[in-house]
């Protein structure tokens, strides 16, 4: 095809991509209309979301707004703190992120760590702060396979007294006994197989009936520092869905847990009900 006509496909091309989602959760585009100077201007209003800048140029200058839970009111209406994470596409390639705070601008994840494998990246900040995530294209003489692209997910702490894993939508309950427990040193990440005795609480179905007996078995990701082992007993598991992923916050022992439970409920300080058997 001549250079002509696969400059005018792609300008085509560029003019039906660049958009936002319905939901302002999301944006596409592409960098072809873009002069090598311009920083184009976006903000998103979402709790998760993506972005997706074909054939970078010029810079694009994201601001994420968390949406506020249904609910608050007055004082509520501002989180006291609001961390972010971005996780790259497996074919990340065309441009750099920076973290922009105050007008200062820190590198936060270079093209060259995105083309090794996905990373993910968080930060936080103060209501007061002034944030936002700063993608500069860099220089490359074939633009045409450069596609830069992540999912973000946002989370405010509205209400520290509702801390409590069943006020979350997106939390994770289960019940269950540690399989075994495998290490990733690169990530400093460590896997925990999980063999679920019962489920309190799954948005999504990441634990399954397998085997003859159909007992529901997944996968639970968390910090490589927490230490965990594998060994007898029952364990309750909280977490919070990352990127698709279970993420453990905590792990105590049932029978500790339902200690503690009791406790807080005879004093009605139970946010939630969970049943206990």
């Amino acid at each position: 095809m001549p250079l002509v006509l696969r400059l005018l496909c792609l300008v085509l091309l560029d003019s039906a991509l660049c958009n936002y989602s319905e939901d302002q959760c999301s944006w596409r585009g592409s960098g072809l209309s873009q002069e090598a100077s311009s920083v184009e201007q976006i903000s998103l209003h979402c709790a998760e979301g993506s972005l997706e800048w074909l054939y970078p140029a010029g810079a694009l200058r994201l601001s994420l707004f968390p949406r506020l839970p249904t609910g608050t009111t007055g004082k509520e209406k501002t989180p006291r703190r609001i961390t972010a994470c971005i996780k790259s596409s497996s074919s990340f390639r065309g441009a750099q992120i920076y973290l922009e705070r105050d007008s200062v601008l820190e590198l936060l994840l270079s093209e060259a760590d995105a083309a090794v494998q996905p990373k993910v990246r968080c930060f936080s900040w103060l209501p007061k702060e002034k944030v936002a995530l700063f993608l500069q294209s860099t220089l490359h003489q074939d633009i045409s396979r450069r596609i830069a692209a992540f999912r973000y997910e946002l989370q405010g702490d509205w209400n520290s007294r509702f801390s409590w894993p069943s006020n979350n939508l997106s939390m994770e309950v289960i019940r269950g006994n540690i399989r075994t427990v495998s290490s990733d040193m690169e990530l400093q990440e460590s896997i925990i197989s999980v063999s679920a005795t019962r489920i309190h609480r799954q948005k999504f179905a990441l634990f399954q009936p397998v085997g003859k007996y159909g007992k529901s078995v997944g996968s639970i990701r968390t910090l490589l520092r927490c230490g965990v082992k594998a060994g007898p007993g029952s364990f309750l598991f909280t977490g919070w869905l990352h990127f698709g992923e279970a993420w453990l916050s905590c792990a105590p022992r049932y029978k500790d847990f339902r200690h503690i439970y009791e406790d807080a409920h005879q004093a009605h300080e139970n946010p939630c009900e969970v049943s206990l058997d």
